[in-house]
């Protein structure tokens, strides 16, 4: 399977310019949460986008937008927890409209106003949206809001995040991985993609990958932000989301690899994939 879209991944000409790769709106990060932003933004630069925009709070423009030399940076309206607020909605959908993919919430903070903005925009969006992080927590409670969903959406969580969807525990979703994520692709017409040891992707209509790449050292903070990054980047250039979720997951594994062998698991960090990254993916070049 992951072969066959390997080969069928879109092949660059020398024609080409960056609005042919797409332009990724990364919708992320709240005060202690900034790495969260700039982890996934900086994954999707890696992973072919022809262009990325970081949407932050304006108290973390200055320390963004210094950070991120490849991503444009643009603030929005924020709470007083510095996370994106409500006020904000109107020109993040504005701004969507530019956008052939969004990645939101990595590190967008639990706050209930910003929870709230973010089942409003997976609502009203009408481009590819893969969500992650806080971005999930805010539908805990809210499950079959995305039943309602119109947009194409990719699912990534951990199974901890996964119990808050579902309401099952933890262990029950780690004894059950496959057929629990499938019910859930399919029930809510979504592409699920269950972290963990042999990834699952899942799809509505009954498709399933498990993955085989990675190791344990990747069991760290930022690594799936950097997942969520790869992802969205790959829908951007034109993927499929199954595709795009299958792949990403792959060759997200194949850089924590390379990066294990050369670092070793203990001192794994999310950097390091990002570092790797090219390295995963010149295959498809």
């Amino acid at each position: 399977m992951i072969n066959e879209m390997i080969k069928g991944f879109p092949k660059r000409t020398a024609e080409s310019n960056k609005s042919d790769y797409g332009h990724v709106l990364v919708i992320a990060g709240s005060a202690g949460y900034t790495g969260a932003a700039y982890l996934t933004s900086q994954a999707a630069v890696r992973s072919g986008s022809g262009l990325v925009t970081l949407a932050i709070g304006r108290s973390l423009y200055e320390i963004m937008a210094a950070k991120l030399t490849e991503v444009m940076v643009r603030p929005f309206f924020e709470t007083k927890d510095f996370s994106l607020s409500l006020l904000a909605e109107k020109e993040l959908l504005a701004f969507s409209e530019k956008c052939d993919c969004l990645a939101i919430g990595p590190g967008i903070s639990q706050n209930k106003e910003t929870q709230s903005l973010v089942r409003s925009l997976v609502a009203k969006i009408n481009k590819p949206v893969v969500l992650d992080a806080d971005g999930l927590n805010a539908f805990a409670g809210h499950v079959n809001d995305l039943k309602t969903v119109k947009t194409p959406l990719v699912l990534t969580p951990h199974p901890g995040e996964m119990a808050r969807l579902t309401g099952k525990s933890a262990e029950e979703i780690q004894k059950d991985r496959k057929n629990i994520a499938l019910d859930f692709a399919r029930e809510y017409n979504i592409v699920l993609v269950l972290k963990g040891h042999n990834t699952i992707v899942a799809g509505p209509d009954g498709k399933i990958y498990e993955n085989q790449t990675g190791n344990p050292g990747m069991a760290t903070g930022g690594t799936g932000d950097v997942l969520t990054g790869v992802i969205a980047s790959f829908i951007g250039q034109g993927l499929a989301p199954f595709a795009a979720a299958s792949l990403g997951v792959y060759f997200h594994g194949v850089a924590g690899d390379i990066a294990a062998k050369e670092k070793g698991m203990l001192s794994l960090t999310a950097g390091d994939l990002l570092e790797k990254l090219p390295d995963a993916l010149r295959v498809l070049a």
